[in-house]
């Protein structure tokens, strides 16, 4: 990609909109200034043959990205065969929906430990992963807000190298959460990148996909997001190292304000 876009994850909430919907939410976000909408597939693929044709002519009208988020209801390492086949099933329906809208990459959390060790976790994941159809949509693996959860930024990106169709997704108050409070300086951000930098090489910061909110969290990880302005995370510093290693690709602000601290997010990275 050749610049950096900020988005928000779902349709915005302060448009006065009556009954707004993907077309309508993405004219009202581009009007306000953002450039880019995650829509939730969490709990269905809300994209179908009724609704796609209006959306890609919105999306396409407005220059607008689109990705998507995956279901919740995700395990590629779960203890039966046929939940495994079921995750499978749930990731190339999002996949194909995604792709009848022309959106590039499809966000989701691989999956959960269980009882197995983190590299039979790893194993059983990767094969599974190796087995989804390639559509021209990326599978951006997400890095987990909890300590049970697969995708520590390191799992993630030893999958980038070993699967062709995957590409990472840093959701940096995850790491946050999940480290219990460990991103709080712009040497964090910066060690983080240089680490994707190394490790994956200059073109994973040229298309890098972010999620980025404020968070309430413990010892045992994430709780839920919530607005910037309430929560440690130090979104100036991340934007700043952000900005000082030139990344390109889609910012998405996941919390409860969204349009609104999608805007701060971008309008402060627009002053740094």
């Amino acid at each position: 990609m050749d610049k950096l876009l900020f988005g928000i994850s779902g349709l915005p909430i302060y448009s006065g909109i009556k009954n707004i919907n993907y077309a309508s939410g993405i004219r009202y976000a581009k009007s306000i200034g953002l450039d880019a909408m995650e829509l939730l597939f969490v709990r269905n693929v809300n994209v179908t043959d009724k609704n796609k044709d209006i959306i890609l002519k919105t999306s396409l009208e407005n220059d607008f990205y689109m990705s998507a988020h995956g279901s919740h209801y995700i395990n590629l390492n779960a203890d039966e065969t046929e939940k495994q086949k079921q995750s499978m099933e749930r990731i190339i329906k999002a996949m194909e929906g995604l792709s009848k809208v022309n959106g590039r990459s499809l966000v989701f959390h691989p999956g959960f430990y269980l009882k197995d060790s983190k590299a039979e976790a790893y194993n059983t994941i990767k094969e599974n992963l190796l087995k989804l159809p390639y559509k021209e949509v990326d599978y951006r693996l997400e890095t987990t807000g909890k300590g049970t959860q697969f995708g520590t930024l390191e799992e993630l990106i030893s999958l980038c190298k070993e699967v062709k169709s995957c590409k990472l997704c840093i959701d940096f108050s995850h790491i946050h959460a999940r480290g219990n409070g460990c991103l709080k300086y712009y040497d964090d951000f910066a060690k983080t990148l240089e680490y994707v930098l190394n490790e994956l090489g200059r073109p994973a910061l040229d298309d890098l996909h972010i999620h980025m909110g404020g968070i309430n969290y413990n010892e045992k990880g994430e709780k839920h997001h919530l607005p910037l302005s309430e929560s440690d995370f130090n979104f100036v510093e991340c934007l700043k190292a952000i900005k000082d290693f030139d990344v390109k690709g889609c910012i998405i602000l996941e919390g409860p304000l969204v349009e609104k601290d999608a805007l701060l997010l971008k309008n402060t990275y627009k002053r740094l």
